[in-house]
């Protein structure tokens, strides 16, 4: 699993997919709060003016000391939900984070899935 150790050191980073393509910078991570394991990052991407963040899964993921490998190509990711610079997820908008990439959403009545750290 991704190393949850040093956070703070992650953003700003670039991330980039399978491929060597960059995605985005590293803006922020969501943790899975059933195991406080990281789960999601965002992802800055768009043109100059148009920034948004986009959610990328970090399941796979590798650090290096100049990026973030993700499994997940640039194309998925940039089509990915996203939010405001400023925004914030809505719990109502988290399954569709996880449906976007296939993945399974098993929420608890009333618990959030994700939480930023």
């Amino acid at each position: 699993m991704f190393p949850a150790e040093n956070l703070r050191d992650w953003h700003g980073q670039k991330v980039i997919d399978p491929q060597g393509d960059k995605i985005g910078e590293l803006e922020g991570v969501y943790v899975d709060t059933a195991t406080d394991e990281p789960a999601f990052a965002t992802v800055r991407v768009g043109m100059v003016g148009r920034h948004r963040l986009a959610f990328v899964p970090l399941d796979g993921a590798t650090v290096s000391p100049d990026a973030v490998r993700v499994r997940y190509d640039k194309k998925q990711a940039g089509d990915a939900p996203s939010i405001d610079t400023n925004g914030e997820l809505a719990a109502n908008d988290e399954p569709s984070v996880f449906a976007h990439y296939g993945l399974p959403y098993d929420a608890v009545s009333g618990v959030r899935r994700l939480a930023r750290r």
